[in-house]
C-alpha cells in the first residue's frame, strides 16, 4: 500500500510549490496519488498533469503519482468559512472554468477593497504591487499577511491576522461567497466527486456539524475528510461514524501548502498523517458512474 493526499495547494493559490514541484515531490514523498485542490481554481491542473507524464517518460518503471483534478471552494454557513472540495471534476469544460472565474473576480474585488483599507490604516499596499508580489496567484488573506511581513509593516504572520486582517479586524472585507449547498450543486452538475473539508475546522458542535453533514448529504455530498493532519486518532474515529451514518465516501489530505504551514508535510501532515489509497478506488468509481450517468 502507498499513501495519497487528497487535499494539496500550489502557487496558483496560496501553496509555495509550482505545480510541477509539488507533483516531483510527491513522487519523492512515494505518494500513489495526489489531488491538486487549489481555492477556486484549476489553473494548476494542465501544469501538474503534464510534470507527471514528464516523470513518467523520464523513468518508466518509478512510482508516478496519479494527479486527480481538484478545486477547494469556500462557501459560507451561517457566518462559517466552510469549504467544499471537488475531486474529479472536469476541469476542461469550459463553462465550469468560467463559473469559476467568476468566484476569482469576487475575490479581486474584495483585495482591492482590503488594500485600500490597510493602505488608510498605515500599511499602504497597492493591488499591482500585491498582484506582482504573487504572478500567477489566486490571492487569499495569507498573501497579504506575506506582503505585510516582507515589507516590515508586522513582525509576524499571526500579528497581520491579529490586528488587521482577521474576520474581526479594520481591515477585513468579507468576500460575497456561495453556500456550501450551492458547491455541492455546482460540483455535481460538472461530473465532481463533492467532500466537506476538514470538518472539525469550523468549531461546530456535534448537534450542528451532523446538521450541516445532513443537508448537504440530501443535496448529493458524497464524502467527508476523516483524515486530516490536525486530526486525532479519536477525531478520525468519530468522523467515519458520521461517515458511516450517511453513507458518505471516506477522503483525506495534509492540506499542504508548502512552507506556508511550518512543519506540515506533504502526505504525513505533522508526522502521523495517512491517507490510504484504500479509499481512492471508491471515489474513482462514483465519479466515473457520474460522467456515464
Amino acid at each position: 500500500m502507498h499513501p495519497i493526499d487528497l487535499h494539496t495547494h500550489s502557487t496558483r493559490s496560496d501553496g509555495t510549490l509550482t505545480p510541477t514541484e509539488l507533483i516531483r515531490y510527491a513522487a519523492q514523498k512515494g505518494l500513489a496519488a495526489i489531488a491538486l485542490t487549489d481555492h477556486d481554481t484549476i489553473d494548476g491542473i494542465e501544469e501538474a498533469v503534464q510534470a507527471a507524464r514528464s516523470l513518467s517518460s523520464q523513468d518508466p518503471d518509478a512510482l508516478v503519482p496519479e494527479v486527480i483534478p481538484g478545486v477547494e471552494l469556500s462557501t459560507e454557513y451561517r457566518g462559517k468559512d466552510i469549504h467544499i472540495v471537488g475531486l474529479f471534476i472536469d476541469w476542461q469544460n469550459r463553462e465550469f472554468a468560467d463559473r469559476l472565474r467568476g468566484f476569482a473576480d469576487a475575490r479581486i474585488y474584495r483585495n482591492r477593497k482590503m488594500c485600500s483599507l490597510l493602505t488608510e490604516n498605515g500599511c499602504p499596499v497597492s493591488y499591482e504591487d500585491l498582484e506582482a508580489a504573487f504572478p500567477d496567484t489566486v490571492i487569499t488573506r495569507a498573501h497579504f499577511a506575506q506582503y505585510l511581513l516582507d515589507r516590515g509593516m508586522i513582525s509576524s504572520i499571526d500579528e497581520a491576522f491579529r490586528k488587521l486582517i482577521g474576520d474581526d479586524c479594520p481591515c477585513f472585507v468579507p468576500r460575497e461567497k456561495i453556500t456550501p449547498h450551492d458547491a455541492v450543486r455546482f460540483l455535481l452538475r460538472f461530473g465532481g466527486v463533492p467532500i466537506l473539508a476538514h470538518p472539525l475546522q469550523y468549531k461546530m458542535s456535534e448537534t450542528e456539524l451532523d446538521a450541516l453533514v445532513a443537508s448537504l448529504t440530501g443535496l448529493g455530498l458524497d464524502g467527508i475528510e476523516v483524515y486530516y493532519s490536525t486530526h486525532r486518532q479519536a477525531d478520525t474515529a468519530n468522523l467515519s461514524r458520521i461517515a458511516e451514518k450517511y453513507g458518505l465516501l471516506l477522503s483525506g489530505g495534509s492540506d499542504f501548502h508548502g512552507t506556508r504551514k511550518q512543519n506540515l508535510d506533504l502526505g504525513t501532515g505533522y508526522g502521523h498523517l495517512y491517507v490510504p489509497d484504500t479509499i481512492l478506488p471508491p471515489i474513482r468509481e462514483r465519479a466515473l458512474k457520474r460522467r456515464q450517468s
